[in-house]
């Protein structure tokens, strides 16, 4: 099972002026997959509150995903990839590239995300947009990938044969 955090990134939600609708979903669609969600909350769009949160939930709470949602847009309060891009060991663009593509067979505005993915330690760091949907989306766009990222930070590089390559290979 799969220990994942969920963080909101909203100077609106934090204020209490709205509620947060993408972190909930997140948390609801992360659990349909049968993995844990051990933490959630919302932050304000301030960069150093939001760097040392993905450090403590990485080094201290030891969660294998952490996802964010929102500060990735064009805003000039949105520096949750700025936050992220400070903690992270290394950054894994194809998969914030996959997220990208996918969002755009449903809006052309998927391209102005600025999220980013990465590590920080053994922990895998996702940022995610605001929007419910936009959320939803690339989380689901990336989903099967996660479990096979979670692993290799782990350690576990091995990989199983394909089946289908195993086959023909009998064949020969």
């Amino acid at each position: 099972m799969i220990l994942a955090a969920v963080v909101t990134i909203s100077d609106s939600v934090v204020a209490g002026r709205r509620e947060d609708r993408s972190g909930v979903a997140l948390k609801e669609r992360i659990e349909a997959r049968g993995w844990s969600v051990s933490w959630y909350d919302v932050l304000p769009d301030e960069a150093d509150v939001i760097s040392a949160k993905l450090s403590d939930l990485a080094d201290v709470d030891h969660a294998q995903v952490v996802v964010t949602t929102g500060g990735t847009g064009m805003a000039l309060r949105d520096v949750t990839p700025e936050a992220t891009r400070a903690v992270i060991d290394r950054e894994i663009p194809g998969v914030s590239e996959v997220m990208r593509s996918e969002g755009r067979k449903s809006t052309p505005l998927a391209a102005l995300s600025r999220g980013l993915t990465g590590s920080r330690g053994t922990t895998l760091i996702v940022n995610l947009p605001g929007s419910p949907k936009g959320a939803v989306e690339s989380f689901d766009a990336i989903a099967d990938l996660i479990p096979h990222m979670v692993d290799l930070l782990h350690g576990k590089t091995q990989h199983e044969p394909d089946a289908s390559a195993v086959s023909k290979q009998k064949l020969l």
